[in-house]
């Protein structure tokens, strides 16, 4: 394996990882500003009331993002393990 080859896999992995997990922390982000948006509105400042909905939001953006999530999984694992022979030079 070449330098340049590792390079080119561990960007893969990387961007995978990224792509997998920038849904998840958008829906979370969201799902927090939102949470604070009506804390303060409300001045309630209880953690079940910040932590329950986003934790539901996760889920929930979770559930909804599984297909897509599995599918680039499944698709970047098809392609490095279709690459083996190139690895193993």
């Amino acid at each position: 394996m070449t330098p340049d080859l590792v390079v080119q896999v561990m960007r893969q992995a990387l961007m995978t990882a990224f792509w997998l997990s920038a849904p998840l922390l958008v829906v979370g982000f969201v799902a927090g500003l939102l949470i604070s948006l009506v804390q303060i509105a409300t001045s309630m400042q209880d953690n079940a009331f910040s932590t329950i909905p986003r934790l539901a939001a996760f889920l929930a953006g979770l559930l909804l993002l599984l297909p897509w999530m599995l599918s680039r999984a499944m698709s970047y694992t098809t392609l490095l393990l279709g690459d083996l022979g190139r690895y193993a030079r």
